[in-house]
C-alpha cells in the first residue's frame, strides 16, 4: 500500500547529506588544484559524498519502482487522498502497520547493503594503496 513512503523518507534526508557532504568537500577540494585541473595528490579515495551517490540511487530506484507498482494496481491515486488506502480507518490503520513493519525492512535492507558495498569497496581501495605504496617503494 504504501511501503515505499518510508524508503522514500529516508531518500530525501540522505539527498539532504549528501548535498551538504558534495557542498564541504568542494570547499574542500578547490585549493588543491593546480595546473589543468589535475588534484595536487594522486591520493586514492572515495568520497563520502560519492558513496552516498550510491544509496541515493538504490533508495530512488526503489521508491520510483515500487511507486509505479502500487500507481498500476490502483493503491495510488492521482486525487486526495492520494493513497486508496487512508479511505476508511481500518484500512489507514493497515497501512501504517505496514509502513512500519515492511517499509522500515526494506529501508534497514536497502542500507545493509549499501554498507556491505562501502565495505567491499574500501577494501579494494586499500588494496590499491597498499600495491601503489609497494610499486613506488
Amino acid at each position: 500500500m504504501a511501503c515505499f513512503v518510508v524508503p522514500a523518507v529516508e531518500a530525501v534526508v540522505v539527498t539532504g547529506v549528501y548535498l551538504a557532504a558534495k557542498r564541504k568537500e568542494m570547499k574542500l577540494e578547490t585549493p588543491q588544484l593546480s595546473e589543468g585541473n589535475k588534484f595536487a595528490s594522486d591520493e586514492v579515495k572515495i568520497t563520502w559524498s560519492k558513496r552516498l551517490s550510491w544509496l541515493l540511487g538504490m533508495l530512488w530506484g526503489g521508491v520510483i519502482l515500487l511507486a509505479f507498482e502500487h500507481f498500476w494496481h490502483g493503491e495510488i491515486v492521482p486525487f486526495p487522498p492520494f493513497l486508496s488506502a487512508m479511505a476508511s480507518p481500518d484500512d489507514t490503520a493497515e497501512m501504517l502497520h505496514e509502513m512500519s513493519t515492511v517499509g522500515v525492512s526494506m529501508a534497514v535492507t536497502v542500507t545493509a547493503v549499501w554498507g556491505v558495498i562501502c565495505a567491499f569497496v574500501q577494501a579494494k581501495v586499500n588494496a590499491l594503496k597498499k600495491s601503489l605504496k609497494k610499486a613506488n617503494a
